[in-house]
C-alpha cells in the first residue's frame, strides 16, 4: 500500500518512517510536515491508499485536511490526545493510535488497513460492480442499487429486492460509485440519483415497486442536491 505521513513532530515522524521501513506491504510516498504540504501533493493526482495522520497541526489541523478531501484514502490517526477520537471516526478513519506508538500497535493498525483494502474490495465493470461478500463475489447493477445507508463500520446497499451489508465506508462509496449516478445527500446516505422522484425541504422519495422509501437532506448536502437535479 502506497502512503504518506503528515506529522509535524520530527521525532515521531522519524519512528513512522522507520515502522513504514521495516513493513513489507507498506511503501513511503512522501513524508510531510504540514497538511498543507500534503494537500499540494495529493493534488498532483499521486495515488495513495493510507494516510498516517497527525490532528494538532500547523495553519491546517488533521480534522480540517480530512474536510478538505474530496476522495479519501484510509487514515490512520496519530496523536498525543484521545480527546480526539470521536471527530476522528466521524471521518470512518481506520485506526486510532495514541503516541508513544509501539511498532505491534502499529502493525495491527496497518493489518486492519490491509485486509478493509484486499478483503472487501469493491471492483467497477461498466455499470455493474462485484461486491465481495465473505468469500463470495456478488454482481450488482448500478441502476439496482437505490440508496447507500451508513451502518457504523459498514455500509448497507439497498436495492429492490435485497440488503447488502459490506466493511466499507461512505467515503470509499463515493469515491467507487460513478458520481453522475449517486450523490451523497446525509451524513450517512448517498442515493440514487434516477430513483428520486421527490425532494422536499429535508427529506426526498425514492419509489420503487409499490414501495416508497424517505430519506433525510443533510443541511450541508442539499445545495449540491439541487445542481445535480434538472428542475423546469
Amino acid at each position: 500500500m502506497k502512503c504518506i505521513i503528515i506529522e509535524d513532530d520530527e521525532l515521531s515522524r522519524k519512528v513512522l518512517e522507520e515502522y513504514i521501513r521495516k513493513t513489507d506491504h507498506l511503501d513511503l510516498v512522501a513524508s510531510f510536515h504540514s497538511a498543507i504540504d500534503a494537500i499540494n501533493h495529493l493534488g498532483q493526482d499521486t495515488k495513495v491508499d493510507l494516510v498516517f495522520l497527525d490532528i494538532e497541526l500547523p495553519q491546517m489541523s488533521g480534522v480540517e485536511f480530512l474536510e478538505s478531501l474530496q476522495l479519501t484514502p484510509q487514515v490512520i490517526i496519530t496523536t498525543s490526545k484521545d480527546k480526539y477520537a470521536v471527530k476522528a471516526f466521524d471521518f470512518n478513519v481506520t485506526d486510532y493510535l495514541l503516541k508513544p506508538i509501539r511498532y505491534p500497535r502499529f502493525y495491527r493498525a496497518v493489518d486492519k488497513a490491509f485486509k478493509m483494502e484486499k478483503l472487501y474490495e469493491v471492483n467497477r465493470i461498466d455499470d455493474e460492480i462485484f461486491i465481495k461478500k465473505n468469500s463470495t463475489l456478488i454482481k450488482l447493477a448500478y441502476d439496482d442499487i437505490l440508496w447507500i445507508e451508513a451502518l457504523e463500520n459498514y455500509v448497507v446497499l439497498n436495492t429492490r429486492k435485497d440488503k447488502y451489508t459490506i466493511h466499507f465506508t461512505m467515503k470509499a462509496m463515493e469515491q467507487t460509485l460513478p458520481k453522475y449516478k449517486f450523490l451523497r445527500i446525509h451524513r450517512s446516505y448517498i442515493v440514487n440519483l434516477r430513483k428520486v422522484t421527490a425532494i422536499k425541504e429535508k427529506n426526498l422519495t425514492i419509489k420503487f415497486a409499490d414501495k416508497t422509501q424517505e430519506l433525510p437532506i443533510g443541511k450541508s448536502y442539499r445545495e449540491r442536491l439541487l445542481k445535480e437535479i434538472k428542475t423546469m
